[in-house]
């Protein structure tokens, strides 16, 4: 996969998460907000529970927001050798059984999975042990994760 096409899957993944997460917190408001769910005693919690859910989920809808800026403006740029691994650079790893991964060091949205089968790739970020690991390695240098180690070999 190339990274313009990975960044706009990326940028397509988020705008879907971020309308999800919009209309369930519009759902849990509306919730929390209905007249039928004002509390009649101590023990009647659903709209309370309704506006924690509403809160969290502006809150997600909102980092993903940011997440979502940041890679809209996010410039690809070839890899550098003299440089090593960068925040967009896609890595492809391989362990001592001969399995490979491959993985897009992004600056937000770590975990998100884009693509399927050998083509997925997995968002990492230079916060996460596996991407400090990443930043300013270059082609043929080892990383661990655990007791498991990688070897870098290939980076776009």
């Amino acid at each position: 996969m190339d990274k313009p096409s990975l960044l706009t899957r990326i940028v397509t993944a988020l705008e879907t998460d971020m309308e999800v997460l919009r209309r369930a917190a519009q759902t849990a408001y509306e919730t929390a907000t209905a007249e039928e769910n004002i509390a009649e005693n101590k023990y009647d919690t659903l709209g309370l529970e309704a506006s924690y859910l509403a809160t969290g989920q502006a809150r997600r809808t909102a980092e993903i927001r940011q997440a979502l800026l940041i890679y809209q403006q996010l410039a690809l740029r070839d890899y550098d050798p003299a440089r090593g691994i960068q925040i967009g650079s896609l890595v492809t790893l391989e362990d001592e059984h001969g399995e490979q991964r491959l993985l897009f060091l992004g600056p937000e949205a770590a975990g998100l999975k884009i693509g399927k089968g050998a083509e997925l790739v997995t968002v990492i970020t230079p916060r996460s042990p596996l991407g400090q690991q990443l930043v300013g390695k270059k082609i043929d240098d080892e990383v661990s994760l655990g007791v498991q180690a990688f070897f870098i070999i290939q980076v776009a």
